[in-house]
Parts: structure tokens; sequence; C-alpha cells
């Protein structure tokens, strides 16, 4: 019985979920415009292992096996990942980028560029809309790790006057691939439906918790009159 009144209750009201889903479907599908191509986008990615270079040492010295090179670079990598997403890194490459032809504000450099380390290999990611300029991106940002990361750790890591012992190297990549629809753009529109209509649900049972209007027998019943006899409808 309990369901049949539920029933009852959205069938009363019906129209509320259906103009709700309606004009929800209007709107997103006049600001998602889901028939329009999406232009392309692209995702690169290149490896880099990193590290300390071991200082040189007489033949007669204890080095520790090289443990506190193995220490630096672990700290050398924690800080590299923050400086390859900073507007210093990103202005060096948009030098480098100009020199090559390619003008692209160091903004837009370091707002498209991520970075993740693990150990002593660092990864960094970029993504763009033109293939071509991503690779250009790519490489640039990859000649300005192995040439002009020192300059970064000036003052902290120089020996006297020799630059800072930095070793970078290129184990991976750059690799590029198209971005296909997010998972989101796949479930903005039915998300947008589903909620209207469990909205729309929701203002039938609230309307109908609100009404006083006496229909049938059970709402006489629940203010405790007696029914002596219907009239039914046919």
């Amino acid at each position: 019985m309990e369901l049949r009144h539920y029933g009852k209750i959205i069938l009363r009201r019906w129209w509320l979920p259906v103009i709700l889903v309606g004009l929800v479907a209007a709107f997103s599908l006049a600001t998602l415009r889901p028939w329009v191509a999406r232009p392309p986008a692209f995702t690169a990615s290149m490896r880099f292992n990193v590290g300390m270079q071991p200082e040189p040492r007489p033949a007669n010295t204890y080095t520790y096996d090289r443990y506190y090179t193995w220490l630096g670079s672990e700290y050398l990598i924690d800080d590299l990942s923050e400086i390859v997403k900073g507007s210093a890194f990103a202005t060096a490459v948009s030098r480098r980028l100009a020199a090559g032809g390619l003008t692209l504000a160091p903004g837009a450099i370091q707002g498209s560029t991520q970075a993740g380390k693990l150990h002593r290999i660092l990864t960094i990611s970029a993504s763009g809309g033109n293939a071509d300029e991503l690779a250009q991106v790519m490489q640039a940002i990859s000649q300005t790790m192995q040439s002009d990361l020192p300059a970064f750790y000036r003052g902290l890591l120089n020996r006297e006057t020799d630059a800072a012992p930095i070793a970078v190297i290129l184990v991976d990549g750059p690799h590029i691939g198209a971005i296909g629809p997010s998972l989101r753009d796949k479930l903005d529109l039915p998300l947008r439906l589903g909620l209207a209509l469990l909205t729309g649900l929701a203002l039938c049972f609230f309307l109908d918790y609100l009404d006083t209007s006496v229909r049938d027998r059970a709402d006489l019943e629940a203010l405790g009159l007696t029914v002596i006899g219907e009239i039914p409808r046919r």
C-alpha cells in the first residue's frame, strides 16, 4: 500500500519533475553543446634521473660509500620538483622557445606544466592544444633541465667557483598523446538530468506534505473521522 500511495503522490504532480528535467536539458544542451566537436588536446611527459655528482676525494679518504651523495640527491629532487613548477623555470623555458622562433608566455608554460618525483626520478608533464608546439615545449624543458639547472642552485651547491655538481639525465620520453573526453565531460549531462529528476520528485512529496486537501477515505480516517459511505468515481 505504501508504494501505491507514493505512486499516487508522484502521479498527482507528475508535471513537476517533467518540467524540471526539460528545463535543465534545454539549458544544458544550450551551454554544453555536445554535438560540437571539442578542440584537440594533447599531453606529454618525460622522466629524468637527477642526482648529485660525487665530490672528488683523495684515494686515501673514506667517502662513506657515497652515502652523503645519495642523501643529497634525495633533498635535491625534493626541491627540484617545486623549482620546475615555478615562474623562474618557466621564464627560462620561454626564453629558450623564443630563441627557436616560438613565442609562449611563461605563465602559459607554468600553468600547463606539472612535476612529480619518485626517489631520484623526476617526471615532468605538460598539456596543450597543438602537438607540434607541445613537442617544442618539452624539448625546451629538457634542454633547460640539462643546461640551465645549476643556475637555480647557484650559491647553494657551488664549490668555490665551480658550477653546482648536479647531474640530469633524460631517461624516458617525451611521449605525446591525445587526450580523450574526461569522465566529467561524459557524466555531466546525465548527472544534471538525474539531479533535476530527483529534485522534481522531492518537490512532489514536499508539496503533498503541505497539502491539506481531502481526496479519499484514507485522508478522512487519518483525521479520526468515520467513513459511512463512498461515491465511486464511475
